[in-house]
Parts: C-alpha cells; sequence; structure tokens
C-alpha cells in the first residue's frame, strides 16, 4: 500500500538540516573518526602558524579563517554529508509511505572499507574489512518493491518474513511505476527500526503513520 504524502510532511520528515541520529552516523566508524580528527587538527595548526607568519599582509584574515574552518573541520564535515544525504532524497518528485510486509530476509558479508597496512616484512598490502548485512525484500499487494539493507548486529535476530514493515519509497512519477530510492523502515510489530542510515524523524514518522494509515 502507498500513501503518498501531503505538501510539507516530507520536509517534517526529513528535514534540510542534519539531526543528531544523522550526525552521529555521517561521522561514520572509529577509523574515520580518526581521519577526521587528524584532517581537523593538522590542517588546523598548519594554517593557524601560516596565518601567524603572515600578520602584516594583506591575507593575514584569510589564511586565520581557513584555521578555523580546519579546527571546525570535525563538525561541519558531517553536518555537510548528512545534509547532502538528506537532499539526495528531498529532490524526488514524489514520497510516499509505503506499508507492506517482509517476504524474505538473509544476511550477505560486504567490504566495508579497504586500506593499504604494512605486514611485518614492511610490504603494503591491501586490508580489506568486512560486515555481516542484512538484506530484507519488501512487497506488499502489489507485488515487489525491493531491497532494504543495513549492517546486522543482535537487535536484528528476531526480525523474520510475514513482518509488517513501513517506509518511505521516492519516485520522479506521479504513479510511482518505477521506485528510485527507500528511505530507513519501521517494523512496528517489534518496535523496531531498520536502516543503513536514519533519513527519517522517527517520532514524526510514526505519528503520521498512526494518522494516514488505518488498522
Amino acid at each position: 500500500m502507498l500513501v503518498p504524502l501531503r505538501p510539507g510532511e516530507l520536509q517534517r520528515l526529513i528535514p534540510g538540516v542534519a539531526t543528531g541520529n544523522q550526525f552521529a552516523a555521517a561521522m561514520g566508524n572509529p577509523r574515520n573518526v580518526l581521519q577526521k580528527i587528524m584532517i581537523s587538527s593538522i590542517g588546523g595548526v598548519i594554517t593557524l602558524l601560516i596565518s601567524q607568519s603572515q600578520v602584516t599582509s594583506q591575507f593575514y584574515s584569510l589564511w586565520l579563517v581557513l584555521g578555523v574552518i580546519f579546527l571546525l573541520y570535525i563538525l561541519w564535515s558531517p553536518i555537510y554529508e548528512a545534509s547532502r544525504k538528506n537532499a539526495e532524497l528531498r529532490k524526488y518528485n514524489s514520497a510516499a509511505i509505503f506499508e507492506g510486509k517482509i517476504i524474505d530476509v538473509f544476511t550477505k558479508e560486504l567490504i566495508q572499507d579497504r586500506h593499504e597496512q604494512a605486514n611485518k616484512q614492511g610490504n603494503l598490502e591491501l586490508v580489506e574489512n568486512r560486515r555481516l548485512w542484512m538484506i530484507l525484500e519488501l512487497a506488499d499487494e502489489d507485488g515487489y518493491l525491493g531491497q532494504l539493507r543495513f549492517p546486522m548486529n543482535q537487535q536484528h535476530q528476531n526480525i523474520r518474513n510475514g513482518l509488517i514493515i513501513r517506509c518511505l519509497v521516492f519516485s520522479n512519477r506521479n504513479d510511482y511505476s518505477s521506485i528510485q530510492d527507500i528511505s530507513d523502515a519501521w517494523i512496528p510489530q517489534i518496535r523496531q527500526w531498520v536502516g543503513e542510515y536514519p533519513f527519517l524523524l522517527r517520532p514524526a514518522f510514526e505519528d503520521l503513520c498512526r494518522l494516514r494509515i488505518s488498522r
């Protein structure tokens, strides 16, 4: 079942500016956090040192601003990344609440990231970090919708076939004959949210489902 959103509802469900949950998700894994800290600290220190050597120069203010920008990189980088992700879904012409069922559940090991690391002999070798992902196949009375995938953890053990699932679907066609994207999803029977990234303001989405989907 698809329930098209009314004007203004999408903006209330997916804000233009990053929420706290989205900020945390955009920070990434510990490796990504460390990279952001290094860029912020090293870039900030270098540009501020340069600015001190340019006190009498007309470019002093520019270097000072660049230093502050680098120092705050650890804050504005995830905000920018999360806001960019939000904008990707807000750009579609049409959005609707989808209510259907999980028709299949399976897991797959996927590469999370790759990086070079020195071995005991001092040679660089490519290291792949893998993680188990859960993949859900979604469908309703009109047929197959698509897949929702996310990194699996212990709380996902109770997800099974036949559970009702609700999310937003996005299309550039008013008849939704082609679905371009799917948001994170709410499984009301086990009161659990799933998804790779928290696009939706979750309490607002749950409230909207109660208002727009009769049970």
